[in-house]
């Protein structure tokens, strides 16, 4: 393999969107950022004035020269570098401390075709679609997309529940009387449907593995974590990962056989499930909340994923608090009405 072979370096921004730039290691990010026509901030080019300050959040990297001033030991050893000097040693993602119409750039459009429809219960769709320039997409397991709904002028926001190395992609979305995208997928969608979405989008992405994971979902928040965790089959952690798994009822349980399949295939991965109502046949009766202690915690040496409807992910985050123990990284996405996401780290 020749040593100028580029590494994918996926860039952040504030406003959630993520762009992919290919970087060789003879290059500095900022160059290929810059050939990529996408204008990170930048002033000095020779790390002395900060200005173009990110945080690494997965990947190995060169971090170049630069003086005190511009970035202090304890920033670069929590992660801070300077693109204008910092080379890459592997696939990095970077979180840039501007929004992408300051660097000029925007998210990336698709055109897909609607390749299946499965109907998993009266209130779970999951739909595939055929990208039209499937090499031109690139997301970070746990992203989203904003998809237009057919006919309608209005868009909806849903997580990718296939990874991202797979050929198709997918979504799994609960179906909401009334809603704009549920009345398509319910009642007026059919195959070979054609479909655009702009993406990838958000700040709810599974970054590097450096300890125990654990992984909480909420109805149809499952679905960013199923991308994770197909990314995981490719990439095998080096740490165990646990998922729980929480629903309203019976019917609203999907994809436990897939879940079993990883199981199979992902080293050191276990999972649970419980259903909130108190006749259901599932093991475990009640809210997640119920299946999480200091020591599913790890007593804080874990990394959380979060991702469900408000009050679940509220809740969840109530009930750790009240044990006193604090995750080492704590990520977190809630969804809403239209799709609406609301992203965040917990302090």
């Amino acid at each position: 393999m020749s040593s100028r072979m580029p590494f994918q370096v996926a860039l952040n921004f504030e406003d959630g969107i993520t762009r992919f730039i290919e970087c060789r290691p003879d290059e500095t990010v900022a160059e290929a950022s810059y050939g990529a026509r996408i204008n990170i901030p930048l002033d000095c080019r020779d790390g002395a004035c900060g200005t173009c300050k990110s945080l690494c959040e997965s990947g190995s990297y060169d971090g170049g020269d630069y003086i005190d001033e511009a970035l202090s030991d304890d920033e670069a050893a929590s992660g801070y570098c300077l693109p204008c000097q910092m080379t890459p040693r592997s696939d990095l993602v970077l979180r840039i401390a501007s929004s992408s119409a300051a660097a000029k750039t925007a998210a990336a459009r698709h055109q897909a075709i609607l390749a299946d429809l499965k109907r998993h219960s009266a209130t779970t769709v999951e739909f595939t679609l055929d990208v039209d320039d499937r090499d031109a997409l690139d997301f970070l397991p746990g992203q989203y997309a904003n998809i237009a709904v057919p006919g309608m002028g209005q868009t909806r926001s849903y997580s990718f529940s296939s990874g991202p190395g797979q050929r198709q992609i997918s979504f799994l979305v609960r179906i909401i009387d009334g809603g704009a995208m549920s009345g398509y997928l319910a009642e007026r969608a059919r195959v070979g449907d054609r479909l655009e979405f702009t993406g990838p989008m958000g700040g709810f992405y599974l970054r590097g593995l450096a300890r125990p994971a654990l992984l909480l979902a909420g109805g149809t928040g499952l679905a960013p974590l199923l991308s994770m965790l197909e990314h995981l089959t490719r990439k095998p952690p080096a740490h165990p990962v646990h998922l729980l798994y929480g629903v309203t009822t019976d019917p609203d349980l999907v994809h436990l056989d897939t879940l079993e399949d990883y199981a199979e295939v992902i080293p050191g991965f276990t999972f649970d499930h419980c259903v909130a109502d108190a006749n259901s046949s599932a093991r475990n009766k009640g809210f997640v909340t119920s299946l999480i202690d200091s020591s599913t915690l790890r007593d804080g040496d874990v990394d959380v994923y979060l991702c469900g409807p408000p009050p679940m992910v509220e809740a969840v985050r109530g009930h750790i608090g009240s044990l006193g123990v604090a995750p080492a990284g704590f990520h977190y996405e809630k969804f809403g009405p239209a799709g609406v996401r609301e992203t965040a780290e917990a302090a």
